[in-house]
């Protein structure tokens, strides 16, 4: 009898661990906005890591999580550290390509609640005279670990949700920069 279990037991993970890794080993999550505001004072808030604390979802969702700021002070080669609770863990990201007013690269690396990394990407597009659309996407490998994870949650819910919250939040930060 306990041979038959552990067979059973032996079956079932093969046949789960052959189910996560038929899952796509890529990952992107992808959101925009239109903010009422110059390309410029976009991308003043997206390109200095200090302004993020004004639209960052993260830092709100642990008031106590510990934050550091290292290498340059905006742009390329800013870098910017955090440790928080389970919901936030911890990691660092480090701007990576800054083009005035176009876009900013971002290399996130994650520590905690597991290893990852992954490259986030704002592009801004002038829309009109005063209005700049503003595309915040993610991309990153799933390793098999990451592939179980996105079985039982939704990877574009849970980061897209978060993105969401954040342009909304950049949008009141860039309108009422540009507006001073």
């Amino acid at each position: 009898m306990l041979l038959r279990i552990l067979i059973g037991l032996v079956v079932v993970t093969a046949g789960v661990a052959a189910v996560v890794a038929t899952r796509p080993a890529e990952f992107r999550v992808a959101r925009a906005t239109t903010i009422a505001a110059p390309p410029a004072a976009v991308f003043a808030q997206i390109n200095d890591f200090h302004k993020w604390e004004a639209w960052n979802p993260w830092g709100k969702m642990d008031p106590g999580m510990k934050q550091s700021y290292e290498g340059e002070p905006a742009g390329v080669g800013a870098v910017y550290r955090w440790s928080g609770n389970n919901e936030v863990g911890e990691g660092r990201m480090t701007i990576v390509e800054s083009r005035p007013s176009e876009q900013v690269k971002v290399q996130l690396e994650f520590y905690k609640p597991f290893a990852a990394t992954s490259l986030a990407t704002f592009t801004l597009m002038p829309q009109g005279t005063n209005q700049t659309l503003v595309m915040w996407s993610m991309e990153g490998q799933n390793n098999f670990m990451a592939k179980a994870v996105h079985m039982v949650m939704n990877m574009d819910k849970m980061i897209g949700g978060q993105f969401e919250k954040g342009l909304a939040a950049m949008k009141t930060a860039a309108e009422a920069a540009s507006k001073s």
